[in-house]
């Protein structure tokens, strides 16, 4: 079982930075893939980035390539996710997600997170 708390969210401005947090507990976390999803009101949740066990190994959704960067701490058992150049369109609650596979992580993870809510405003 893996155990996953976010942290990071807020208010923010148009074109300001948020970074967020994601802390991992239970198993031997550097084996699994983590990820980042996201929700905003009235749409499906959408994969937003993911980085292997090693941390070697990231992805990222279209709207987020170039702004967002995911990275993984020394201990392997955080995840963060440095958010720059925020738009009004990337307000949504920000799941943290985790899987022993880097592809399925992607679409089903197994483990998730409660979520943390940011806010951009313009």
């Amino acid at each position: 079982q893996v155990q996953l708390v976010e942290s990071g969210g807020g208010l923010v401005q148009a074109g300001g930075s948020l970074k967020l947090s994601c802390a991992a507990s239970g198993r031997t976390l550097n084996v699994y893939a983590m990820a980042w999803f996201r929700q905003a009101p009235g749409k499906e949740r959408e994969f937003v980035s993911s980085i292997s066990g090693s941390g070697t190994i990231t992805y990222y959704a279209d709207s987020v390539k170039g702004r967002f960067t995911i990275s993984r701490g020394n201990a392997k058992n955080t995840v963060y996710l440095q958010m720059n150049s925020l738009k009004p369109e990337d307000t949504a609650v920000y799941y943290c997600a985790a899987d022993l596979d880097l592809m399925r992580i992607r679409t089903t993870p197994r483990y998730w997170g409660q979520g943390t809510q940011v806010t951009v405003s313009s």
